[in-house]
């Protein structure tokens, strides 16, 4: 049961009738109060019951984050009384939802729709906690609440800030294959088709038979290979949850990682994810040829950072497990120094054995910042502990590149395209 301002002001009413009564206050007393529950009983007694009512929702279920979704909710009346109140719709807090509540008023039989506006401030799912509906009698001095069920989820992704950078990187793509460039021979290369030899071909792309069929010089022309196996491996352990500017760096991973799927996607590759620390947090396998992006957005959405140590040996044997077909493998991760050493260095020749990796690691700014500002004493030691730790970054880079691998080191806003530009150039040097 709720009462309301009216039954608050009908109280105030009968105590001020108390008050100046006089000889008879201890009559009006009585008689004032009896009324004021009275009325209170009767109107709880004539309003609607919320239990009777039947729930039901529509409206978005996806959305990307910083934007907005709606969700509605209808309520129907299958009762013989007009239903006259308020209705709230609640989510969990990071949801956003607007307004707060919302006044409602359905007739006998009749259906209403209620439209709730999310903007969540934060990737994963939300999840809707209960419609609060509250009928009031028709006095208006008090009614009856109950919170009802009616489930209802949306998942918020990925905001893939990047995307602005795909039709730049497709046109480089392009003229790999040929449509505004010559082909180019690369180790690996498939080949294309047979064209008249011009000055400056590769004399080795002569192609003997069919010269010695036709009046001049014939050559072969040669494509970056397609159908490649690719593996987006993303680091979802302790170092992930570092805030690079004011986004996790497992964010600014997560748009590298699809910056780059839906590039190898239009590249005709095949794009398999894997998010791991000390187990496989998410998983996506190609189905076949074409983008991935929908699937691997989906698959990122509830991820989070676990505040645990990423286990190494379980990253490869999961990577190793994926076939034995030779592919790139992109491990997006921290180059941690002391992370990298006791971890993934002392695996990698297994790895690059039958693998081609590439390590993308994103860099702080901030850090840069600090080791050029010498302006104080306390700046100059901040300084020096940036140099030591842009030093270190370095040292890892050139360790891991000796030992095979290739490097991106970027900082937020360049990794994507870097990663993108590094795959890119892959193809073109026939390595993949």
């Amino acid at each position: 049961m709720v009462v309301t301002g009216r039954a608050a002001l009908l109280a105030l009413v009968a105590a001020g009738a108390v008050a100046i009564s006089g000889d008879i206050g201890g009559i009006v007393t009585y008689v004032s109060a009896g009324l004021v529950v009275l009325l209170i009983v009767l109107d709880v007694l004539l309003a609607t019951g919320p239990g009777r009512l039947r729930l039901s929702r529509e409206g978005d279920t996806t959305l990307r984050l910083g934007e907005t979704a709606e969700v509605f909710v209808t309520v129907a009346n299958p009762t013989r009384r007009r239903l006259r109140g308020r209705v709230r719709d609640a989510w969990q807090p990071s949801a956003h939802s607007s307004p707060r509540a919302q006044p409602l008023l359905v007739g006998p039989g009749e259906r209403r729709r209620v439209r709730t506006t999310l903007t969540p401030s934060r990737r994963g799912d939300a999840r809707a906690a209960g419609v609060t509906v509250r009928s009031v009698g028709p006095l208006g001095l008090a009614g009856r609440q109950r919170t009802l069920t009616a489930p209802w989820t949306v998942r918020t992704l990925p905001p893939f800030h990047s995307r602005r950078h795909l039709p730049g990187k497709l046109s480089r793509l392009r003229e790999l294959e040929g449509q505004h460039t010559a082909m180019v021979r690369g180790q690996g290369s498939e080949f294309d088709s047979l064209r008249d030899y011009v000055p400056g071909d590769d004399v080795r792309s002569i192609d003997w038979r069919a010269t010695a069929r036709n009046d001049g010089v014939v050559v072969r022309t040669w494509r970056p290979e397609r159908d490649r196996r690719i593996l987006v491996v993303l680091d979802t352990g302790r170092t992930s949850a570092g805030r690079v500017g004011d986004t996790p760096r497992l964010d600014h991973a997560m748009d590298a990682a699809l910056l780059l799927t839906a590039l190898a996607g239009k590249a005709g590759d095949r794009v398999d994810f894997i998010a791991h620390d000390r187990t496989v947090r998410a998983q996506v396998r190609a189905s076949g040829k074409g983008s991935q992006v929908n699937r691997v957005v989906e698959a990122m959405a509830p991820l989070e950072p676990t505040l645990v140590e990423s286990d190494p040996a379980a990253l490869v044997s999961s990577v190793l497990t994926q076939g034995r077909a030779r592919r790139l493998v992109v491990l997006l991760t921290d180059l941690d120094a002391t992370s990298l050493e006791e971890g993934l260095l002392p695996r990698l020749p297994l790895l690059s054995a039958h693998h081609l990796l590439l390590v993308a690691g994103i860099r702080d700014p901030e850090v840069e910042e600090m080791a050029a500002d010498r302006g104080s004493p306390e700046a100059l030691y901040r300084a020096a502990s940036a140099e030591r730790t842009l030093s270190e970054r370095h040292r890892i880079s050139r360790e891991l590149r000796r030992m095979g691998a290739e490097v991106v080191d970027a900082g937020p806003e360049q990794i994507a395209p870097a990663l993108a530009d590094a795959y890119i150039n892959l193809k073109a040097q026939g390595r993949l």
